[in-house]
């Protein structure tokens, strides 16, 4: 669930966001209407210094190692945030084999909160850009948070093209992912909404929690709006990772 919100005192607000890292307190966010939202997938980098401050030890590390789904659950041993992949991961790349209390509490770390599920499509879908670049415009609804087209997006390459990604990936399947920010820009200039990583959502109440997106495993037609996929709370795998997002 969303984080409440509470109303500090300006010294109280210096305070905290003095006790936050400068990367935490100053990342790159997207105005969209009331809320505003990460412009990339939270990254191994972020990710690192949240649970060094915190000592947080994720359940994939706990267990040895997140998962993959082909033919039915695999774990992989050694695979978590450090390393999606097996062997260490790039400082940029986005941080993944994360469950959704672990994304929670990294957003609330931050100063900020999980977005919405309504929040989340309204920045994948719709142009809020007062002057967005050629190619946008102000109040459209897009198919895919690349747009008109999934083209540019990180999703299997018959149905996105080709994007370049990390050279560490070994999978059965997809190339992997590449760094947070490295493909298109997309709806309201954010990169990654569609393909790359799944996004938890806060999508209320209950065991099932959405997560939005698509990702490298999955085709253009996982990136649409009205493909909505849920896991269970506790699910860690290769390709859910995250953004953060916080009230205007």
């Amino acid at each position: 669930m969303a984080c409440p919100t509470h109303r500090l005192p300006l010294a109280g607000l210096a305070g905290v966001l003095l006790a936050l890292p400068a990367s935490a307190a100053a990342q790159d966010m997207q105005p969209v209407g009331r809320f505003e939202i990460d412009r990339t997938e939270v990254t191994i980098g972020q990710f690192r210094r949240f649970a060094e401050a915190t000592g947080t030890v994720t359940a994939a590390e706990r267990a040895g190692g997140g998962s993959t789904y082909e033919g039915g659950w695999q774990q992989r041993r050694g695979w978590t945030w450090r390393a999606p992949f097996g062997s260490p991961g790039g400082e940029r790349e986005p941080a993944v084999h994360l469950n959704y209390r672990e994304a929670e509490a990294f957003c609330r770390w931050a100063g900020k909160r999980l977005p919405t599920d309504s929040e989340w499509g309204e920045a994948a879908y719709v142009e809020r850009r007062a002057q967005p670049p050629s190619g946008f415009v102000t109040g459209r609804r897009y198919p895919y948070p690349t747009g008109e087209s999934p083209r540019g997006a990180n999703c299997l390459a018959g149905d996105c093209g080709e994007v370049r990604t990390v050279p560490h990936a070994v999978s059965s399947r997809g190339r992997g992912h590449a760094e947070a920010g490295t493909t298109r820009a997309g709806v309201n200039g954010l990169f990654e909404m569609g393909g790359n990583a799944w996004e938890w959502v806060d999508s209320g109440p209950g065991p099932e929690k959405r997560t939005r997106g698509g990702s490298w495993w999955y085709g253009a037609q996982a990136m649409r709006d009205e493909h909505i996929q849920g896991k269970p709370f506790d699910t860690a795998v290769v390709y859910i990772g995250l953004r953060c997002a916080r009230d205007r």
